[in-house]
């Protein structure tokens, strides 16, 4: 696809096959277990943990946003988690070492445990001010997550990977927050951009799906291998709707991050807020870092109230913002992400993900819920 349109433009024709008469523009799900296959087991599709022609649509799709005009590989997986494991995994064996965040995806420790129990030595430190690399030392692997998940802490990705690859060391970046329209991992020198494309990239809240890009073919390959083995394959029908969605992707990442400042700005005014974070926000400690390697801010915004208390009641009030898990969804979601007892947050601690409401609406929202949260109790 031309390199030089917009990103509109490749979003809404990225992957599409050439088109045929009488044909959908988008051919629908391929539903097949196995396909025909006689003589010798030559060809593309020969069985269906191994290939299918939606997500070999969807794969090109998402390789094209991911990095438009150069040639990478994408694999599609079942969830975002089986995408992560899938680089860890086919990338580590016993007596290597991994960076990982100590402030990434909550699930993360789970990894933890599973890789320690290989033989795999699991270090950790923050994402703010680059500390990984002061122990990256021998490390085969380091595990980036930019912005972080939950805190929005930024680390500066070209130092990193340049650091990393003159020490030998392969560099991923969890890219989910982002998006591939607001952040190329890729294009700043990572090895692996990985993403749950549950969150943003699909955008409804009901879809599970990851994804690896690489452009080293042998990484690509290993990563596709760890799929076929533990057959963490997605079905057609997710594979055809998350392609589906990709065509309003950038129209509804512009609104979020719209939206994502906007609430921003009006949280800033606000006393009983404090921890205010989103790297879009002129006065956020990451700014400057990250307008150096995002072309967009993405719809995720943090801060803290008061105590635990007074957030249930300031989620218990909105209307407009559902109280749920997960983000990148076209309706706002908020959480105490303290519930879940596994990121060291205030128990007063918020993650709000901006929707696509039209804005004046949700802040008005937002704010009212936080004068209710503010009133008498009881």
């Amino acid at each position: 696809m031309d390199t030089g349109i917009g990103d509109g433009t490749r979003a809404v024709r990225a992957g599409l096959p050439e088109p045929v008469k009488h044909e959908p523009t988008l051919p629908g799900p391929a539903f097949a277990a196995h396909f025909h296959l006689p003589g010798e087991p030559t060809g593309p599709y020969t069985y269906g943990r191994d290939t299918n022609p939606s997500w070999t649509l969807l794969e090109r799709a998402i390789g094209e946003l991911e990095a438009p005009g150069e040639p990478v590989e994408t694999t599609v997986f079942a969830s975002g988690m089986a995408a992560v494991s899938a680089v860890l995994f086919s990338t580590l064996r016993a007596g290597d070492a991994v960076v990982l965040p100590s402030d990434g995806y909550q699930a993360l420790p789970l990894v933890r445990d599973q890789l320690e129990a290989y033989g795999i030595e699991v270090r950790t430190a923050p994402t703010a001010g680059d500390a990984q690399l002061s122990v990256l030392e021998g490390a085969r692997l380091l595990w980036i997550e930019s912005p972080s998940n939950p805190g929005l802490d930024v680390c500066d990705i070209r130092r990193m990977v340049r650091v990393a690859h003159a020490q030998g060391a392969l560099v991923a970046v969890d890219n989910t927050l982002a998006t591939p329209l607001a952040q190329r991992p890729l294009a700043l020198g990572a090895d692996f951009s990985v993403a749950s494309d549950t969150k943003g990239m699909t955008g409804h809240g009901d879809l599970l799906l990851g994804h690896v890009t690489c452009r080293d073919t042998a990484l690509a390959a290993d990563v596709r291998r760890w799929r076929k083995v533990v057959g963490a394959i997605p079905g057609p029908m997710e594979t055809w709707l998350a392609h589906r969605s990709l065509a309003t992707l950038h129209l509804r990442i512009d609104r979020q991050c719209i939206n994502a400042l906007a609430l921003a700005r009006a949280l800033g005014e606000r006393a009983e807020v404090t921890g205010l974070r989103y790297p879009g926000l002129p006065t956020d400690p990451s700014y400057t870092l990250a307008g150096r390697q995002m072309r967009r801010y993405g719809g995720v915004l943090s801060f803290v109230l008061p105590d635990r208390d007074h957030a249930e009641r300031f989620l218990d009030a909105l209307r407009l913002v559902d109280d749920a898990t997960s983000f990148g969804g076209v309706r706002s979601s908020a959480e105490r992400r303290g519930r879940w007892g596994g990121d060291a947050v205030p128990d007063g601690f918020i993650r709000l993900s901006a929707g696509a409401e039209d804005t004046d609406d949700l802040v008005a929202d937002v704010l009212r819920a936080l004068d209710e949260a503010a009133g008498p109790v009881g």
